[in-house]
C-alpha cells in the first residue's frame, strides 16, 4: 500500500518490515493486524488493517515520531 502523508510517500512495498502484530484470526470481523515499516530515509510508519467490528476498519498508513517506536513495540512485545 502506498500513502503520502504531507507531502512524503509511505510505500510498504519499499520499506523495511521491523515488526508486525495481528489480534484475531482470519476472518474475525474484530480482528486486525499493525505493521511497523521504517523507509529509507528513516522514517517510521504503521500500516493497520482490520474486520468490520476491529478498531482499524479498513486498511490505511499512519506516521510514528522516532520517539514513539519504541514505545509502540513494548507494548507490543517486539
Amino acid at each position: 500500500m502506498k500513502k503520502i502523508i504531507c507531502k512524503v510517500e509511505y510505500d510498504t512495498e519499499t520499506a523495511q518490515l521491523i515488526g508486525k502484530v495481528t489480534c484475531g484470526e482470519f476472518g474475525d470481523p474484530a480482528g486486525y493486524e499493525e505493521s511497523l515499516y521504517l523507509t529509507e530515509d528513516g522514517k517510521y510508519f504503521i500500516y493497520v488493517n482490520g474486520g468490520a467490528e476491529s478498531i482499524y476498519k479498513k486498511e490505511d498508513i499512519k506516521r510514528l515520531a522516532k520517539d514513539k517506536v519504541n514505545a509502540w513495540k513494548a507494548e507490543r512485545g517486539i
